[in-house]
């Protein structure tokens, strides 16, 4: 019975602090990244305003890229008789 005893002390004295001491390291990234992840929620829901307007843009480049084409062939084709 004492050998119960004594093995409670030691569970109790030795184990559980450094089993605490494990779960503290544990959940301060824990906290950390749930931080960070709101701070990237945040600001992500900053860039729904601008993407109507890069879409927009990205249009106008398409376009222009299509006029451009055949330019740029030929364009080529003079750099090469150079």
């Amino acid at each position: 019975m004492t050998w119960w005893w004594l093995a409670d002390f030691v569970l109790i004295v030795v184990v559980l602090p450094v089993v605490v001491a494990i779960l503290i390291q544990v959940l301060i990234p824990i906290f950390q990244i749930k931080q960070y992840a709101n701070d990237i929620i945040t600001a992500g829901a900053t860039f729904g305003p601008h993407l109507d307007e890069i879409t927009e843009e990205l249009v106008k480049t398409r376009d222009l890229v299509v006029v451009a084409g055949p330019e740029i062939g030929r364009y080529a084709r003079a750099i090469d008789n150079l």
